[in-house]
């Protein structure tokens, strides 16, 4: 087993609540974690046998374009998203910072983690 990984993925996007956060936009960084057997693939040489982080990229590229109101649901919309598209992992872990929100004084981001499978049992641990 492995973790594939994407981290620091920037992204301009249109989220917040205020009106303000949908006109003006902010940057977002993410990180995307996938637990996967990747025995087969390492042994075959085979992209398709295994999960490809520019699919995981293009995946979060195409959900962050989508505007919400809560990061909780574009967070949702790709962890949906890349289950459905490797549907034999063991486990996500999706981390989405909003940089520099507007909370009225200096804060460097908010975030939520989203861990299910074998993540879980690590944040469980901690």
């Amino acid at each position: 087993m492995a973790t594939i990984a994407i981290e620091g993925a920037r992204f301009y996007a249109y989220h917040g609540f205020y009106e303000e956060e949908q006109i003006l936009g902010g940057e977002y960084l993410l990180d995307v974690f996938v637990e996967a057997d990747i025995e087969a693939a390492a042994e075959e040489d085979d992209l398709f046998a295994t999960v490809n982080y520019e699919t995981l990229y293009l995946i979060c590229q195409v959900e962050m374009r989508k505007p919400s109101q809560l990061i909780e649901t574009v967070g949702q919309r790709i962890m949906d998203r890349i289950g459905d598209m490797f549907p034999k992992i063991f486990g996500i872990k999706l981390r989405i910072r909003k940089l520099n929100p507007p909370l009225g004084g200096r804060v460097d981001c908010s975030a939520i983690e989203f861990n299910i499978g074998v993540f879980d049992l690590f944040s469980e641990a901690d």
